[in-house]
């Protein structure tokens, strides 16, 4: 059997703690199919008095992930502290500058730099593992990077962050408001105090972005995301989308056109018996189509001590797996050196439907002025639909307000932007309209 491969971890969190309890209690059966032991010789966190539950007995510690990086007797440096910047980053480049194997779950890092790492990791000969980055415990990262190889891939979507589809999720099944919702996702833990990052879309973008190069061999471009949140959805729209045989999800899609790459994270309605209207939860689901498989579609769970520790454990394995001198797996699929520049399709072309919510005040002439307006833009509706309105809703006087619900057919989001500014200008419109795409089956 060869030489034990060693491990150095850093970050102790929940994630960290279940990948060192699951490395000590599968000691034996991990050396049997990784054909060497792997052992954790080093780590790195703020507390070291901390109970954790797990034996940190001989382990050596290390005041900071940079020293631990720089110094520890290790082959695979495991970071597991986040952030774009600061210590992860620095600790990650001084780890691959130094010839060790690297394995993270930093989205936001990778997003940021990991066209910059992967030219080091290339360069030094050495992989740098990501698979925790994106979807937890769903092998995405695996299938984009080796399994479809030979594929042309078209389109990567799906639910990416747990936090939001939760929310929605209880908003729909429990007719709770959107703040309740995420005051309860914040005492399960599921969001963080301040929960700007996934409910404003950031957190799937940045999983997004890592995606859109694995699919397309393009640099990484977090910037050039069209980016929507949730925090605008009500439980009004989500009645809607109920009604209209729909239910909504936060999707991050990624699909190449004749003009460039789409990138797009918003709120989207999906008929109510697809496959992706079914995941529930914290849960997440990606699909890729492509041309030789068609279309691939992952679920499982997207966060999560377990979960996340069970990817940064398979891609362990990769490394204990392989052997010196081998020939790597590019660290982004195609060597960082020939990806090519990202080109950005323009989001005002994207067409399909679209569902729009207007609250207006109640009085002649305004039915007939929206439609005019949608007319005027060449938007053909579907469906045009007038309902009361709670009395004071965005501060109508009772019974002055009504709702008006259109859903288009195939239409131009510019076309829908000018109608829907063209009705903002009138004097009937109460508060902010709400416009969200559909995405029906033939869409995604």
């Amino acid at each position: 059997m060869a030489d034990a491969l060693k491990v150095g971890i850093a970050g102790l969190g929940t994630v960290g703690a279940s990948l060192v309890r699951i490395l000590q209690t599968r000691a034996g059966e991990l050396a049997t199919t990784c054909g060497r032991a792997i052992i954790i010789t080093a780590v790195s966190a703020r507390d070291r008095s901390r109970d954790r539950g797990v034996d940190m007995s001989g382990i050596t510690w290390f005041d900071t992930p940079e020293q631990l990086a720089s110094e520890a007797d290790i082959d695979v440096f495991v970071e597991l502290i986040g952030g774009a910047e600061g210590p992860a980053a620095r600790s990650v480049r001084a780890a691959l500058e130094r010839g060790l194997h690297v394995v993270t779950a930093n989205k936001a890092l990778l997003a940021a730099s990991g066209v910059e790492l992967a030219k080091i990791a290339e360069e030094r000969g050495v992989l740098l593992n990501f698979e925790a980055a994106v979807a937890g415990g769903i092998p995405v990262i695996k299938a984009l990077r080796e399994s479809l190889t030979g594929n042309t891939v078209s389109r990567v979507y799906g639910i990416m962050n747990g936090t939001c589809n939760y929310i929605l999720t209880r908003m729909e099944k429990e007719g709770l408001s959107f703040a309740d919702c995420l005051k309860e996702a914040q005492r399960l833990g599921y969001a963080e105090a301040d929960p700007t990052f996934d409910i404003e879309g950031n957190d799937t973008a940045h999983k997004l972005a890592i995606l859109t190069t694995l699919a397309f061999g393009t640099q990484l471009a977090p910037e050039q995301i069209y980016l929507e949140g949730i925090s605008n959805i009500s439980i009004e729209d989500i009645h809607a989308a109920a009604d209209l045989g729909y239910r909504i999800k936060l999707l991050g899609v990624a699909l190449r056109t004749e003009t460039g790459i789409e990138q797009r994270v918003h709120p989207t309605m999906v008929p109510r018996d697809s496959v992706i209207a079914q995941v529930d939860g914290v849960t997440n689901a990606v699909a890729i189509e492509s041309d030789i498989l068609g279309e691939l579609l992952m679920v499982g769970p997207g966060a999560g001590g377990n979960a996340t520790a069970s990817s940064v454990l398979g891609d362990i394995a990769d490394i204990a797996k392989s052997r010196p001198g081998a020939q790597q797996v590019p660290v982004l699929g195609t060597p960082a050196a020939a990806l090519a520049p990202y080109r950005q399709a323009e989001m005002q072309s994207h067409e399909g439907g679209y569902f729009i919510r207007l609250a207006v005040a109640d009085r002649t002439g305004v039915f007939a002025s929206v439609a005019t307006r949608m007319a005027e833009n060449g938007i053909s509706l579907e469906s045009i639909v007038q309902r009361a309105r709670p009395g004071g809703a965005d501060g109508a006087v009772k019974g002055e307000a009504k709702t008006i619900i259109l859903v288009t057919h195939a239409t131009m989001e510019v076309s829908v932007r000018k109608a829907v500014d063209a009705i903002k200008a009138e004097s009937y419109l109460v508060g902010e309209p709400q416009v969200i795409r559909i995405e029906r089956p033939k869409d995604l």
